[in-house]
């Protein structure tokens, strides 16, 4: 996954955040010793706020994303926000949308003990490696740090918890995805434990165009990350350990209630993990307009009509991989039509207008799924373009 595609989910929440609440950096504990460390070898954090009033015994654990590495594109992050703590431009972080403490923004989880635990691992917190860099150490601990700052938090107070949620966007979506039912284990007592995946459902597609392309993605950090023997066996006993980042190997088997949440029309997935054939001249000029955040959707006036079909085939093939999924009556799905990507971190997008389903917005939906109201199973019928929201 190339450099460009680092800040993903970083900038989209910064440019969204709206009266949020500032929350101070905590490293953890003994990091050093724990290995709990990132790319550059900085102890990793998170950032706490507690909970108060009915909300504090209620936790909630978002995982930061940012796209992946491999190769010399970890190299990169040395230094930089998504690869250590050290950098200038990691301090405070601002709380918004499901993170809020505003009860008029986050009504369900306002008051709840509300933890960011930042990405800088380069592999959806999963690899537990090293690497000789002609002299220089690189670390690649994801799975040290989500395990350290899993036992820190349950000596804070989360062991007790009668309701937990563990959340997160893009790579953190996927992460979610992944150690749902590990942080389900973490509380066998609790009353209610839950997961919602933010823009992590990341489809291979193997017969829409590119699909060579994102599959050497993901088995390039595989590789490097050396997760062979970490990923679910549930997938890999059953396809090859290349394609077990793929969202679509890997829900199926999810125990805990999972709740999917994503973009049809993801604009990560549709700019960045999408072939530009020569057929599609223009593509990353005048129709997807790469420089631009949030990006604004593709139209007629700007794309041309086979830019527009093969932007529709993407959201087709998109729902095709959610509609395959095997049935489980505890999952939810908020799928929108919105183009764009991360969509719980904006308070106008959490609780507002912009992206409603039938008449719902995604916190109402949510909170409906997580506290057993309803079941919610929501795909938005406006699939011929994508739409703007925001």
């Amino acid at each position: 996954m190339g450099k460009h595609v680092i800040f993903a989910c970083a900038l989209v929440a910064l440019i969204a955040q709206v009266r949020g609440q500032i929350v101070p950096l905590k490293i953890i504990d003994n990091a050093h010793e724990k290995l709990a460390v990132c790319i550059d070898g900085s102890p990793a954090g998170y950032h706490y706020d507690p909970g108060f009033g009915d909300g504090v015994n209620n936790w909630i654990v978002y995982l930061m994303g940012g796209g992946w590495c491999a190769h010399w594109t970890c190299y990169l992050r040395m230094g930089e926000f998504h690869g250590g703590t050290k950098n200038v431009h990691v301090g405070p972080e601002t709380f918004s949308g499901i993170l809020s403490s505003d009860q008029s923004v986050n009504p369900e989880f306002y008051n709840w003990n509300r933890v960011f635990l930042r990405y800088c691992d380069g592999a959806s917190f999963l690899g537990d490696t090293e690497q000789d860099d002609n002299g220089r150490l690189v670390q690649f601990r994801g799975s040290r740090i989500f395990s350290s700052a899993m036992d820190e938090l349950l000596q804070k107070g989360m062991k007790n918890a009668e309701n937990a949620l563990l959340t997160g966007c893009s790579a953190g979506g996927l992460a979610t995805i992944l150690h749902c039912d590990e942080f389900k284990s973490l509380l066998p007592n609790a009353k209610r434990v839950k997961c919602v995946a933010d823009s992590g459902f990341f489809i291979r597609a193997k017969d829409f165009p590119g699909a060579e392309g994102r599959e050497k993605n993901f088995r390039n950090v595989i590789d490097f990350h050396k997760l062979y023997d970490i990923l679910p066996k549930s997938c890999t006993s059953k396809v090859n350990v290349s394609l077990c980042l793929f969202a679509e190997y890997l829900v199926g088997d999810v125990q805990t209630p999972l709740f999917l949440l994503n973009p049809i029309f993801d604009s990560y997935q549709v700019k960045y993990l999408s072939p530009n054939p020569p057929e599609l001249e223009g593509w990353n000029t005048s129709c997807i307009n790469v420089t631009a955040i949030p990006a604004p959707p593709p139209t007629p006036n700007t794309c041309t009509p086979p830019q527009m079909k093969f932007i529709k085939d993407f959201g087709a093939t998109f729902l095709d991989a959610i509609n395959g999924l095997p049935d489980n009556p505890s999952r939810g799905l908020f799928m929108t039509s919105c183009f764009y990507h991360v969509l719980t971190v904006s308070n106008a997008l959490w609780n507002g207008p912009t992206c409603k389903l039938q008449d719902k917005t995604i916190s109402q939906a949510i909170g409906d799924w997580y506290f057993d109201r309803s079941p919610i199973r929501m795909i938005d019928n406006r699939i011929d373009a994508p739409v703007k929201c925001g």
